[in-house]
């Protein structure tokens, strides 16, 4: 395929002619979500390799002189690409993968090991570690195969630290700095902006498409120092990444889109018309102003009606609060936000005990409409996750996994349960399938290779994970089997219910208790019109418990029964249990074992 060097060579008419595009859900709730680090999942080569045996492979690199090996690695290339996801297909669709969500992928920097892809040196290329544009071609249409869809990570925010300024790392003052040059392929200031020739730059050299070397293209404010001060975090430089000027706005017509925003626009419609994608998530939309978010996700939404991909998802990755984030959603049109300020916090401290349940179900609303001021998510306006490749509702000097704690780590699908049955759009991140339990002072550490190579997980070399038997693999499969075939599962509303050990004693909902650990039942229900579905799991990890759950008296009377349909107690499974009348609470009784999960459903 042609190498692309501007936008003027993109006829999008002609791309899209005589296309039958890829159909887009006709409901994201009803999606799975996995998000994959592409460097980091698969080379394709797994058969090459043995698969890990915890036994005799766990923290091996401890027991050799390889430590320091295994970290320098963590920051680097290491080898997984797009052949390799196409590879695993098949792996994530058993598992109940209905949606991947792609690292970014774009042509990066040369000069720099920026493997995650958040420093974009080509907008028109895929870089060359991770394939080539037919390789994305041919993964959507595997991947389409098997009814499922695939999300890009996209930036309009920066590009990489493709120039260098006049002066030494300034920092946001306000001031505009000057632009001393772009950097050639070793990161040299060396390409004078006044005299730029392709041929002598090309690939590697510069920023591309052509347009983009352009110093109007970007802000040149220097980096960011005050990360809650405005204009400064949005026209302020993620450290060495090129911030994009945008737009501004004029009292007569409102925004006014810039050069730089136009051209990444048609950029990214290119980038579906070419290859089919499903939808995109938008990196740092804090950082971008509402107005050029607005006109972005506009004229994505009518290009992609105009090919027939009627319900295109625009999930927008937005930091700065929970307030802040409900508020932009709703002022830009974005679909969806990434539930990263509150939810992969209490989602896992609700699973593990160190958060009150009313912590997490109290950011929710059974209501598609906003209740003046108290700002909460509803249905499919937010993507549910725990572990992430950033994690940024941790502190910076301290990132791990979910099953990085080792005394709650048996606690995990119940995580998954909760993840996968309460409302929103369910995220599993790579590796958690097969509980990589990674941690340290940086990114790198929640960054693990899926395939083995020089930076296993559990600190291993040369292993691989792709362990479709495993029983953590085989129970999460079981969770989302049980999602996708119960309607209220997906889309019901929910309710956290009371419970009781003892007829004798009143309902309640699981409190904190000095600084222990919760080791309660957490009960909820999905309700969808007249139906009513009991969930629960159990926080003690040392013992079993039986507990009166309290149900919907609506819907419900003495005279019904609830069966099981899913338990960690397979003898229970397709049991009835009858509901019960206790001092005028509608209620079922049933039993947990340790760390175990239940679901009931109305006969």
């Amino acid at each position: 395929m042609k190498d692309l060097r501007s936008i003027e060579e993109i006829d999008l008419q002609a791309i899209k002619k005589n296309r039958d595009y890829f159909n887009s859900p006709e409901d994201w709730e009803d999606q799975i979500i996995y998000f994959l680090i592409v460097d980091r999942f698969s080379d394709g080569n797994e058969d090459q390799r043995e698969l890990f045996n915890k036994s005799e492979d766990f923290d091996n690199i401890k027991k050799t002189d390889s430590v320091e090996e295994w970290q320098n690695w963590g920051s680097k290339w290491n080898g997984g690409n797009l052949k390799g996801v196409i590879s695993k297909l098949d792996y994530l669709k058993n598992l109940g993968i209905s949606v991947i969500w792609l690292s970014p992928i774009f042509k990066q920097v040369a000069f720099q090991e920026s493997y995650h892809g958040y420093g974009i040196q080509n907008f028109l290329a895929i870089d060359p570690h991770l394939g080539t544009t037919e390789d994305l071609k041919k993964l959507v249409q595997e991947a389409h195969k098997r009814d499922i869809y695939v999300i890009l990570d996209i930036i309009l925010n920066h590009s990489g630290d493709v120039f260098a300024y006049q002066e030494d790392n300034p920092t946001w003052t306000g001031e505009t700095y000057n632009i001393k040059g772009f950097r050639d392929k070793n990161g040299e200031p060396n390409i004078n902006l006044d005299q730029i020739n392709d041929e002598e730059i090309w690939p590697d050299g510069a920023v591309w498409p052509r347009e983009m070397q352009d110093e109007d293209i970007y802000e040149r404010k220097g980096s960011i120092q005050n990360w809650e001060y405005y204009p400064e975090y949005v026209q302020g430089d993620f450290m060495s990444l090129k911030t994009h000027f945008l737009g501004h706005y004029s009292e007569e017509e409102g925004f006014i889109p810039s050069k730089a925003l136009n051209v990444l626009t048609k950029i990214y419609k290119y980038w579906i018309a070419e290859t089919d994608i499903d939808g995109y998530r938008v990196d740092t939309v804090k950082h971008l102003d509402w107005g050029a978010t607005r006109h972005f996700v506009r004229e994505i939404h009518e290009f992609t009606k105009s090919i027939g991909k009627k319900n295109f998802y625009l999930i927008g990755e937005i930091t700065g609060g929970f307030n802040f984030a409900y508020n932009t959603l709703n002022k830009t049109g974005l679909d969806a936000a990434l539930g990263i300020n509150d939810i992969p916090h209490r989602l896992e401290g609700v699973a593990k005990g160190y958060i009150e349940p009313e912590e997490y179900f109290n950011i929710f609303t059974n209501s598609d409409l906003p209740e003046n001021e108290d700002y909460k998510w509803f249905k499919d306006n937010v993507v549910t996750m725990f572990d992430d490749h950033d994690m940024v509702s941790l502190a910076d000097d301290y990132k791990y996994r979910f099953s990085a704690d080792e005394e709650t780590s048996p606690l995990l699908l119940n995580c998954i349960l909760l993840n996968m049955t309460t409302l929103g759009i369910p995220c599993l991140y790579y590796g958690t399938e097969q509980g990589f339990d990674g941690s340290g002072d940086s990114d790198q550490y929640i960054r693990e290779c899926m395939f083995g190579g020089k930076f296993g997980a559990f600190r291993s070399q040369n292993k691989h994970f792709f362990n479709k038997d495993s029983n953590l693999y085989k129970g999460i499969k079981a969770i989302m089997s049980l999602r996708d075939e119960n309607v209220p599962l997906k889309h019901g509303r929910q309710y956290l219910r009371p419970i009781t050990y003892n007829s004798e004693q009143e309902f309640f909902i699981p409190k904190k208790q000095d600084e222990k650990r919760i080791t309660d039942v957490i009960a909820w229900s999905r309700v969808l019109s007249e139906e009513e579905y009991i969930l629960a799991v159990n926080n003690d990890i040392e013992n079993e418990k039986e507990v009166y759950i309290k149900i919907d008296p609506y819907l419900n009377d003495k005279n019904h029964e609830f069966v099981c349909i899913y338990s960690s107690f397979e003898k229970q499974i397709g049991k009835k249990t009858e509901t019960k009348d206790i001092n005028g609470n509608i209620c079922i009784k049933t039993k947990l074992n340790k760390k175990g999960r239940v679901v009931y459903k109305k006969i």
